[in-house]
């Protein structure tokens, strides 16, 4: 099988940067040009270079055949004999301004759910390219079908006149895989043993042995670990700082393993973004372990012997952000949306979030047949599922101007659930960013234009709007429900399967073209053109930036945490 990939980097004639840290052969072919602060391959109009130190240039599709088992940076180095190179052009202003004025109507309008259906079709062949390595099709970041997704967004864009610009921003995002894990205390296994998303394997991939040791604080601060800690295996209450926190104080004071208690059960957590001092870490309810604790708090030397065992891996994968600027309209004021471009590793992933990827795609195309006012910003967001980690590097690596210029951002994650209710995030501009609140009732307003029930779901964490609120940029979007089940009142407004998840096949292999609700889709991509248009139009009535309480101090997990949750997984 062969895959095309397109790249695209910025080249100037200063000192050599790579755009992507594995194309090495870029410093023999041309001299790079350093990125600009956000690690972001910078695209610059070819047509004039008056006023830029660079010219852009583009690696053309080129069919790559791997050999089996080869990793994404051997793939990527296969391109250092079969590179092609042009100059790309943008938009000239003289067609620009020829476009009508940008109407919410009609650009409504423009929008089918055939096109919708033919884009899924597309990306779900792409998906299929992962199949010879992952025996089913998938887009999980690192794999063909997420290189080739990438691949196919880009080369959408191209195809739009140069009515956008395209910025791809490289970061190093955390993979992890659990093949086996267990956990006996005192020759009993707890029955609601979960490991821990991103833990460490115990030493050597080999089960590890000590006595069990209790600590009885929150294990937020190396002082709350009993001296006993060293070479055992502690008990942690769940609690006031992230998991993560609580794993490296224990691997840093020498302990074999960590065990987080709750009493809500065990957690479904993960360590976040490891730094390798953890130790290997796993959940389980707090009544699975009531005896032990009753116990070692009237004597902590009492001994349960203990054995944890945990085989798993921690890795980093290189990905991309794409990103795609309107080239007119106000770059002081710029209305942000995206979407995730991976899947989960289980299933194509064409609800989640396929479906916001090419609602995307269908109104960037659109929006080219007009002018706009404010430029426009599409983002397509890598490793979500790893825990929101392409989204919040980007937000958390805007510069404080870069940061004031985004007027707003808004979220588009599983547009098409087909047991579907139609989500509202249930902003407001006192605990959010002045302006969410605005944004929520411009979805609201829709719906109830269009004589459609809606449900007002809240800011949980499990999307890529965290990074965006936490560095205070206004903050909303809407979706079509994930996991949980359609009560009788959710049946009441919007019809469908009462007892049966939104979307039955969320994260499995099942989410492919039988899956989406294509009218869904359909209308909420009508309502993503609407929000684009109303804002691409005139900011008239929203909050200025510098107005109210526009700034949520960014926080650390821990503490009074913004959010507990990164995707599906919780940090704290």
């Amino acid at each position: 099988m062969k895959y095309s990939i397109l790249l695209s980097i910025a080249v100037a004639s200063t000192t050599v940067v790579d755009a992507f840290p594995t194309l090495k052969f870029w410093q023999d072919v041309v001299p790079l040009g350093q990125q600009d602060q956000n690690n972001q391959a910078i695209f610059v109009n070819s047509q004039s270079n008056e006023g830029n130190e660079g010219v852009q240039f583009e690696i053309q599709s080129v069919d790559v055949e791997p050999q089996e088992g080869v990793e994404k940076e051997d793939l990527l180095q296969q391109y250092e004999e079969s590179e092609s190179i042009t100059i790309n052009d943008i938009i000239d202003e003289s067609v620009y301004s020829k476009l009508p004025e940008i109407d919410s109507e009609l650009l409504q309008a423009s929008i089918k759910e055939s096109n919708l259906r033919k884009r899924a079709e597309s990306l779900f062949k792409i998906a299929n390219y992962s199949t010879k390595k992952y025996g089913h099709p998938t887009r999980v970041i690192g794999s063909p079908g997420h290189w080739a997704t990438i691949r196919y967004i880009i080369s959408e864009l191209k195809k739009l006149g140069g009515y956008y610009t395209i910025k791809t921003q490289s970061f190093n995002a955390i993979d992890g895989h659990i093949e086996d894990y267990s956990l006996l205390i005192d020759g009993v296994q707890p029955k609601s043993l979960k490991p821990l998303a991103l833990t460490p394997p115990t030493t050597d991939k080999r089960p590890v042995h000590g006595n069990l040791v209790l600590v009885e604080s929150n294990g937020c601060s190396l002082h709350d670990y009993p001296h006993l800690t060293k070479d055992n295996i502690v008990l942690i209450k769940r609690g006031e700082c992230s998991f993560g926190d609580k794993s490296r104080n224990a691997g840093k004071l020498g302990a074999k393993g960590a065990i987080i208690y709750d009493s809500q059960g065990a957690v479904a957590g993960t360590l976040g973004t490891p730094n390798g001092e953890e130790v290997a870490t796993v959940a389980v309810d707090e009544k699975d372990v009531d005896e032990y604790i009753k116990k070692l708090k009237v004597n902590p030397n009492h001994k349960f012997e203990t054995t944890l065992y945990v085989d798993s891996y921690v890795k980093n994968i290189s990905t991309i952000n794409v990103v795609a600027d309107s080239v007119f309209g106000d770059h002081d004021n710029i209305v942000s949306l995206g979407a995730h471009s991976d899947s989960v590793g289980a299933g194509p992933g064409i609800n989640d979030d396929g479906s916001g990827t090419i609602s995307l795609l269908e109104v960037a195309q659109q929006l080219t047949k007009y002018k706009i006012n404010n430029a426009v910003r599409f983002a397509w967001w890598a490793a979500e599922e790893e825990g929101l980690l392409g989204s919040n590097y980007y937000a958390s690596h805007l510069s404080k101007s870069d940061n004031k210029k985004l007027r707003l951002f808004m979220d588009y994650d599983m547009m098409a659930s087909p047991n579907y209710e139609y989500e509202v995030y249930d902003a407001n501009n006192k605990d959010h960013p002045n302006g969410s609140g605005n944004l929520r009732d411009l979805y609201i307003d829709w719906y109830t234009a269009h004589g459609l029930n809606y449900t007002l779901v809240p800011f949980d964490g499990r999307s890529d709007y965290v990074g965006f609120i936490e560095q205070g940029i206004p903050a909303g979007g809407i979706a079509t429900g994930a996991e949980k089940l359609k009560d009788k009142e959710a049946k009441r407004k919007f019809g469908g399967d009462l007892g049966k998840a939104f979307d039955p096949c969320y994260h499995q292999l099942c989410d492919d073209l039988s899956n989406p609700s294509y009218e869904a889709w359909g209308l909420n991509t009508k309502l993503i053109a609407h929000s684009v248009a109303t804002f691409a139009k005139t900011f008239d009535g929203f909050p200025k930036r510098d107005e109210g309480k526009d700034q949520v101090q960014q926080q650390s997990i821990g503490g009074d945490a913004l959010f507990t949750r990164r995707g599906d997984l919780y940090v704290i």
